[in-house]
């Protein structure tokens, strides 16, 4: 029972902010949600529960590493919720418990059953038949023995370096010596790590469905042959998560490649900062191992079921079982922007502006693609920040390169956990003749772009690309994102511009339409929001429409929320953190914020002000956060094509109104979820956008076909 106020008494005022890990934790929360939701398909639950434990893995490794630092350190910074680091990695601590326990009972009460039910089950040692046990016993001895490798832990010496993340087996066996009394000194330890080359989920033969044994419980079974002779007092399943939050110090490293490789190799090694282990496991191999890695009691996490539930994503996509998977949504490729039509010849008559993953990304890499191969093109200029393994677009700036034209890609190797993958693309992208720039130095470059200069009658043109998301067909099937391309000649000095400008030592100067950060990019952000408080003021309507990943930023917050006394109308769709806390009254009644979780990843980067009845649209690779607007190279791009714009401004308005898939935060820092009020009609955003882009391309199709083109002689 809450306790009552004085008499008399002010209540107190509400923090202005939300604390910004514990916002994170709320999101991967509502991820949750969708595995718990019984109307989504059952091995798209098991995605979602994948996912929420992925989520939480690199949330320890980045922001609970550095918050573990900063307290080591003896720093105390509070954040702008007025939290210390310590009350932070308390309050987390407590929150990811607490997740942990949610996502098992998820799992093992609801998925797990049910999973059983469609013929897809995990069987444990003891439940294998003859001839299942008569296959794993086989497999043991001819795959997995000659592959695993026991290493003794000596007391005196250092402990063994484990990998992050992977599954590790703690052995514990008798003491080698004991006194008369039968007592002798600690027993002894050794460490067997779970082969990563090896499939986690073996497939046991079964007369329906699918079934398999857990690798690292075949390996508890049959610990007795790695240890021939000894007596197996106790077998532990374990997992260590490292701190990843470092950055290499630029202006101390020889050159930036080799100072992003000693960041890879520090990581091999870097504290502890989270430590997991079987529930089964006893007090004395808690204490022990917590010792050995020397893991605080706030992060030793009792597992009440299979480490590491992000590798049942493989499980989730396996194929078969189609019937407890969703529909497909693929991609749609307009008519008119599909070969042989040349997306050259587009861009010289339109601008075109594609939102996917609703429209294919094909357009994207055959525009780069056609580049490579034009005898045209001069040149080709392009941002990489995350690609795929085996990105076509690569391979397009490779052979641009070998045919002789200038191809200039910064690729930033700083960009978090795809640092190896950047570094191999880079020596791939040099060794073929591209000028490659290793990012620049002090700042993250995060800006989507893609200029290609091209020689045609009329003379030089630029076709321009700028995007929300990555240059990554693969990630392009999975993230909703905006790309918007261009001939324009203004949009073609700008990025003529910008790169000149990141590249060579320029100034930052003057651009014709866009933005870029950290220089001009939240200046113009603020002018914007500033624009609707003073129309608010002369008697007209203020409106701010937006949607992005993340809004962290305290001072743009402040803003916001100036916005909202002045009467500006805001409305947010944040997917993620958003530190922002809306009705609160006399400081945000006029803003609300909705977040979209559902089975594309909500990526896009949307920024709308009615400016007075003649509206802005911008589209963005920053986020609201202090670091892209002060710490990255970003862009702001306005969008002043009128089917564009309207697109645009169609896609915002749906993403506020989705009533099935949407979550409102309230001031309490609570999200809940919208439900169809009465006989309303329900929206989920994404099935309108899918169901839109496959209408326009059967709409296209008809009208297509009402055109006859004859062929006519050449000559």
């Amino acid at each position: 029972m809450a306790a009552k106020r004085k008499k008399g008494a002010r209540a107190r005022k509400p923090v202005p902010f939300i604390n910004r890990e514990l916002s994170w934790l709320d999101f991967n929360h509502r991820v949750l949600e969708e595995a718990r939701d019984a109307s989504v398909p059952l091995l798209e639950r098991l995605k979602f529960l994948a996912i929420t434990a992925s989520n939480l893995d690199e949330f320890f490794m980045v922001r609970v590493g550095g918050l573990h630092w900063l307290k080591r350190q003896g720093r105390t910074p509070r954040d702008p919720s007025g939290m210390t680091p310590t009350r932070q990695l308390d309050q987390i601590g407590r929150y990811a418990r607490k997740m942990i326990l949610d996502q098992y009972a998820c799992f093992l009460d609801e998925l797990e059953p049910a999973l059983h039910e469609a013929r897809i089950r995990r069987v444990p040692m003891n439940g294998l038949d003859a001839e299942q046990l008569k296959y794993v016993e086989r497999t043991f001895d001819e795959l997995i023995y000659p592959v695993v490798t026991p290493v003794a832990v000596d007391p005196g010496e250092p402990f063994p370096v484990l990998q992050a993340l992977s599954l590790h087996l703690a052995v514990a066996l008798p003491p080698a010596a004991r006194d008369a009394k039968g007592r002798g000194a600690e027993r002894r330890m050794a460490i067997v790590t779970v082969p990563q080359n090896l499939a986690r989920f073996m497939t046991v033969p079964c007369k329906d469905g699918h079934e398999f044994v857990l690798l690292e419980d075949v390996l508890e079974a049959f610990m007795g042959r790695l240890f021939p002779g000894e007596l197996i007092e106790e077998t532990a399943v374990f997992r260590i998560t490292r701190n990843a939050d470092m950055q290499v110090r630029e202006d101390e490293a020889p050159d930036l490649l080799s100072g992003m490789e000693d960041i890879l190799e520090q990581r091999r090694t870097s504290s502890c900062v989270r430590l997991e282990i079987a529930k089964g496991a006893s007090s004395q191999m808690h204490a022990y191992l917590q010792k050995a890695l020397g893991v605080e009691g706030t992060m030793l996490v009792r597992v009440p079921g299979p480490l590491d539930l992000s590798a049942y994503m493989g499980l989730a996509t396996m194929s078969g079982f189609d019937e407890y998977k969703s529909e497909e949504w693929p991609p749609q490729l307009m008519p008119d922007l599909a070969p042989p039509e040349s997306m050259f010849d587009v861009l010289t008559n339109r601008d075109v502006l594609l939102y996917h993953p609703f429209d294919s990304f094909e357009p994207v890499v055959r525009l780069i693609e056609e580049a490579a191969d034009d005898p045209g093109v001069l040149a080709i200029k392009q941002i990489l920040y995350r690609t795929s393994a085996d990105s076509p677009i690569v391979a397009a700036l490779a052979r641009a390169a070998q045919k002789r034209k200038q191809v200039t890609v910064i690729v930033e190797l700083k960009a978090r956990f795809d640092e190896a993958r950047n570094i191999e693309w880079a020596r791939a992208l040099e060794s073929s003749g591209v000028q490659v720039i290793y990012g620049i130095r002090g700042l993250k470059t995060h800006a989507k772009v893609c200029i290609i200069i091209r020689r045609e009658p009329s003379g030089i043109r630029r076709y321009i690309h700028f995007g929300t998301g990555n240059y990554n067909e693969r990630t392009a099937r999975l993230y909703t994102d905006v790309s918007f391309m261009t001939s324009d000649e203004d949009y073609g000095a700008d990025a003529a511009t910008f790169f000149n400008t990141i590249t060579g030592y320029g100034q930052a100067t003057d651009f014709r339409k866009i933005d870029m950060a950290p220089t001009e990019l939240r200046a113009r952000l603020l002018e914007c929001i500033d624009g609707e408080i003073a129309r608010c003021a002369e008697g007209q309507k203020g409106h701010i429409m937006a949607k992005f990943n993340s809004l962290v930023d305290p001072e743009l917050i402040e803003a916001l929320y100036r916005a909202s006394q002045a009467g500006v109308k805001v409305e947010l769709n944040v997917r993620g953190i958003c530190c922002l806390r809306p009705g609160v009254r006399g400081l945000s009644e006029n803003i609300s914020v909705v977040s979209i979780v559902d089975r594309f990843l909500e990526h896009s980067r949307i920024l709308y002000f009615r400016h007075g009845g003649d509206p802005l649209y911008f589209i963005s690779s920053a986020d609201l956060m202090t670091r892209n607007l002060d710490r990255r190279i970003e862009l702001l791009v306005p969008v002043e094509d009128a089917d564009a714009r309207a697109r645009l401004h169609h896609i915002v308005k749906t993403c506020l109104k989705d009533n099935v898939k949407g979550r409102e935060l309230r001031e309490d820092r609570v999200y809940h979820r919208r439900k169809p009020p009465g006989r309303a009609k329900a929206i989920r955003s994404q099935e309108v956008f899918y169901q839109e882009a496959r209408a326009a391309v059967k709409e296209m199709e008809t009208d297509r076909r009402k055109v006859f083109k004859p062929h006519r002689p050449a000559g």
